[in-house]
């Protein structure tokens, strides 16, 4: 962090907010990695230009600094970019099979992973991979602090960089980032009195949900088991980024046999795989207390704003970090034999739904506010690197575009992000696009097997579509 600059005349753009200087602290530094697979060789000549002309104009956080004044209040300090200076070109071997660059192009990820950006220049930077994997004719990665904004902002701030494939005038259209209302939830035309137990459990359910998430957040970790090392600044060690694609179609076919969200499926789908890993690596049935932190927008909003919409002073503020934690314990594994897979995406559903509808998250936030309003922002860094680093695995999902996109007449074939930075073991993000999701995973390197787990969750989600399709 930029510390005790020379701030003497100096005119700040807007000041740091409070969940900005959290993930940007001497115990926290968070990054957001944004991984584009191009169809095409990438030609770089344009990068410049876009990134001067399209890119930077998005936010004024994109050409500033974190600084400190003389009463160590945080503030966006603008500055002049030097482009030059955030555009990375690595050079691998020469004349390699497009399986030898999977591996150059992996290894480079978890080495830009673990580097902490520079804070004496704005706190991002983009990777340009001009080697042809099997995946992708090239790469595109953009590296953004988390203290620019959350998973949904920087989104939206990629996409306005992007167009349609076969129609650049006409915008990106995407699925509705909220589910219907739940009429359960409805009081109109009903008598209060029949409302009373609603209330009751809804105000007995924010209790406890809150306290277990202080408990979780302070003092109870999860058991150590094979996908949590509880290993001392594991943010710190080396790290493996895989993916893996399912079809988005098969995905939303559960979610209408079962009758819950596709935020429930894929948390029930996780889940279910990440204990079989752990289950065939014991080769035993094993059932350590494991816990998924499922992160999940706060905003209340149906769909992505453009980002000048975003940045309007008269409207309701969706620029930055709006988000909450939800901890959703991972079901124990009974037999195989006896085991309903159905049960971990129902499991998930009542969980999430109950945590949505209890006033748990508002409690959270406003603990966080206390926090860095009697301790200061440090101590309230500190409370959620526990939070995260007490947990097994983190759990992040976004909605991308229906149609194709491409990035200076590059058409994108797929794309995938990951969080680095957080001290755990796995990580685990999804990413919907062109009807297909994609889900990267971040592990421990030499603790976790990338590709046993990969293999395990598709067993996971195979067993359950079959189950769901079985459903008459």
């Amino acid at each position: 962090m930029v510390n005790e600059l020379n701030v003497e005349d100096v005119e700040y753009s807007e000041p740091v907010s409070p969940t900005a200087q959290y993930f940007n602290s001497s115990v926290l530094s968070v990054c957001i990695l944004a991984v584009l697979d191009t169809e095409i060789p990438i030609d770089d000549s344009p990068a410049l230009g876009l990134l001067k002309d399209v890119f930077l104009p998005i936010s004024p956080r994109f050409s500033s600094l974190m600084v400190e004044d003389e009463n160590g209040v945080k503030h966006w300090k603008k500055v002049e970019v030097k482009l030059e200076d955030h555009v990375n070109i690595p050079n691998f071997p020469s004349g390699l099979s497009p399986q030898s660059y999977d591996n150059h192009l992996s290894n480079y990820l978890s080495k830009i992973a673990m580097e902490q950006l520079p804070h004496n220049r704005p706190l991002w930077n983009i990777h340009i991979i001009k080697y042809p994997t099997r995946n992708a004719a090239g790469n595109i990665i953009f590296k953004l602090h988390h203290s620019l904004g959350d998973g949904y902002s920087l989104m939206a701030a990629l996409l306005s960089c992007l167009q349609r494939a076969d129609n650049p005038s006409v915008p990106l259209t995407f699925p509705s980032l909220t589910s219907a209302p739940n009429p359960n939830l409805s009081v109109r035309g009903t008598s209060i009195f029949r409302n009373i137990p609603k209330v009751l459990r809804s105000a007995f359910n924010t209790v406890s949900d809150f306290g277990w998430s202080l408990m979780k957040s302070s003092y109870v970790e999860d058991d150590i088991s094979l996908i949590r090392s509880g290993n001392p600044g594991v943010e710190f060690k080396p790290v493996v980024i895989s993916t893996m694609t399912f079809s988005l179609d098969d995905i939303k076919q559960i979610k209408t046999k079962l009758r819950v969200t596709i935020n429930d499926v894929i948390t029930g789908i996780m889940s279910f795989g990440t204990r079989l890993y752990m289950q065939e690596g014991r080769n035993k049935s094993n059932n350590e207390h494991s816990t998924a932190l499922v992160l999940l927008n706060t905003r209340a909003i149906r769909e992505y704003k453009s980002v000048k919409e975003m940045h309007k002073p008269c409207a309701e503020k969706v620029w930055g970090n709006q988000f909450a934690f939800l901890h959703i314990s991972i079901p124990e594994l009974t037999s195989l034999e006896s085991l309903n897979p159905l049960d971990f995406v129902w499991k998930a559903h009542k969980l999430i739904q109950r945590q949505r509808n209890s006033g748990a998250v508002f409690l959270t936030a406003r603990l966080l506010e206390w926090f860095r309003k009697f301790k200061g922002p440090e101590a309230t860094a500190k409370y959620i690197h526990s939070t995260i680093k007490n947990s097994s695995m983190g759990l992040s999902n976004m909605i991308g575009p229906v149609e194709r996109m491409a990035l200076a007449n590059h058409p994108i074939k797929s794309l995938y992000f990951m969080v680095a930075g957080e001290p755990k073991s796995l990580s685990i993000t999804m990413i919907s696009y062109m009807g297909k999701l994609r889900v990267a995973f971040k592990t421990e390197k030499d603790f976790i097997n990338p590709e046993k787990l990969k293999s395990s969750i598709q067993n996971a989600f195979e067993m359950i579509l079959k189950a769901a399709q079985d459903i008459a």
